[in-house]
């Protein structure tokens, strides 16, 4: 009788990571949040909301989250993974948000994340998500 432990395929890594550091960022900790980028790492947000869309380095990521999470009450966007698609190096994932703002809005966006991984770490994200439905939110 054999005791080899199963074999984890790359693709169940990747996605156990994604799905940790989904849950780090719902607590809102950014210097742990930004633990699972690689020095690297950019993160990409669709649209053209100004301070939220584009390309951000890793430290200008961690700016961004430190902004958002001081509008929400909980200090925090709380990310539900819905579906996920892995293949290699990239995990896919639709993704619902939630978080109460102190504006007195609810923010519940759905997104598609687009994942990266690099040597156990997140070297880029690509985020779609409804753009209209933040800018009405945050700015609105």
């Amino acid at each position: 009788m054999s005791t080899t432990a199963p074999t984890v395929s790359i693709e169940e890594k990747n996605k156990e990571l994604v799905a940790d550091f989904m849950k780090v960022f719902s607590a809102g900790d950014v210097d742990k949040i930004l633990s699972f980028l690689s020095p690297t790492a950019t993160w990409w947000v669709a649209g053209t909301i100004d301070g939220i869309s584009g390309s951000k380095n890793k430290q200008e990521f961690g700016e961004m989250l430190s902004s958002l999470s001081s509008t929400s009450k909980n200090g925090a966007i709380a990310l539900t993974p819905l579906a996920w698609t892995a293949e290699g190096e990239r995990v896919a994932v639709e993704t619902e948000s939630y978080a109460e703002l102190e504006n007195g809005r609810t923010y519940n966006n759905l997104y598609h994340f687009v994942f990266v991984i690099k040597n156990g770490e997140i070297e880029s994200i690509k985020e779609f998500l409804d753009t209209e439905h933040t800018r009405a939110v945050f700015l609105g």
